[in-house]
């Protein structure tokens, strides 16, 4: 199952107890305080973990407590300070506090951390007190209660190319042909149902990831079907590949499937729909058909110049039979490479 939002709770560790307590022995009548501090508190935290892919884990159990420190002891004991809880999360996790919305941290970098709660402060023990007026105190501090909260996870996924379609556009099997990720792939709508990452190696020195993410329908950014449970998905990606399906007995019409799906992706997000785009003809092995080729061809040919009039760039492929794949694998890392140069100028 994969999980990619909820909500956790998480408390920091009790400080522990000083302690009320004199010094006895022999031959030392009057030996004064010796009561120890309580130990600390524990923390918790979040560290972005890169071998996981889900926040399944946190759908099973939602509190989590830090260990509370120890109490003090006599002879100046002071006790030990609770061990640190580190709640390991997939990249890409944003950490949100649930009540306020108050964002506490984006883990994006394999081994970053975020402090989700910290733990609280031991007692002080009763030799703290000791002054030359009241050499004998007792009194000593209780810890304190460690601070609690919910969080909100949410999981947006790293990839740098997001395939992008209606249900049945071929996107499964363009995403597993590219690359050794093998997700579900039927003959019937919202196969699909989370998102598959997988590695497309260029050559030698070149790879990027690619996801797969469910079909759209139109409504999506306000909730109809599955899709809109997975553009935030989208919002990390640095290019987006716009996947059509030429089959004529789909009942689709693949211009008007790039307009609707180019408004959901503005509804969701102004920012989305400025992404860079590769708009993907998907099934041309059957332009060569006898029946279904005119129609194939005559869709195409109103997609070209839709592309042509709006500056898109348009690929023909068959994500089964392989045609196409080999020139839009050097496309898409040609897009990747432009991007990297212009985000590097903008940062000079």
């Amino acid at each position: 199952m994969f999980v990619d939002e909820i909500d956790i709770f998480v408390k920091g560790g009790d400080g522990g107890a000083g302690c009320v307590s004199f010094r006895r022995e022999k031959y030392v009548p009057r030996g004064g305080p010796d009561g120890g501090d309580g130990g600390a508190g524990a923390s918790v935290w979040l560290e972005a973990d890169p071998a996981l892919t889900t926040l399944l884990d946190y759908h099973y159990q939602r509190h989590y407590h830090a260990e509370r420190g120890q109490h003090g002891q006599g002879a100046n004991r002071h006790g030990a300070s609770g061990k640190d809880l580190v709640l390991r999360v997939p990249l890409g996790t944003l950490v949100t506090e649930r009540d306020t919305g108050a964002r506490l941290g984006d883990l994006t970098v394999p081994g970053q951390r975020v402090l989700a709660v910290r733990g609280a402060s031991g007692g002080r023990g009763n030799a703290r007190f000791a002054t030359s007026t009241n050499q004998a105190p007792r009194r000593a501090d209780l810890g304190r209660p460690g601070s609690e909260r919910w969080l909100h996870l949410e999981l947006k996924l790293l990839a740098d190319v997001g395939v992008i379609g209606f249900p049945n556009a071929g996107k499964s099997t363009l995403v597993s042909r590219l690359s050794a990720a093998r997700p579900k792939i039927a003959d019937y709508p919202f196969t699909t149902l989370a998102p598959t990452l997988g590695i497309v190696r260029v050559d030698a020195e070149r790879a990027f990831v690619i996801a797969d993410l469910p079909g759209l329908i139109p409504g999506a950014a306000g909730g109809r079907g599955l899709g809109h449970q997975f553009l935030r998905h989208t919002e990390r990606t640095r290019l987006l590949v716009h996947l059509l399906d030429l089959d004529p007995l789909s009942g689709r019409d693949p211009l008007e499937d790039l307009d609707a799906i180019n408004r959901e992706l503005r509804a969701y997000s102004a920012a989305l729909a400025e992404r860079p785009q590769l708009v993907v003809a998907n099934k041309a092995d059957l332009l060569e058909a006898r029946d279904a080729g005119r129609a194939a061809a005559a869709a195409l040919e109103r997609l070209e110049r839709h592309c042509a009039a709006h500056g898109l760039e348009l690929h023909v492929i068959s994500a089964v039979t392989g045609r196409g794949l080999p020139e839009l694998v050097r496309a898409i890392a040609a897009r990747l490479a432009e991007g990297a140069s212009a985000r590097a100028g903008r940062s000079a």
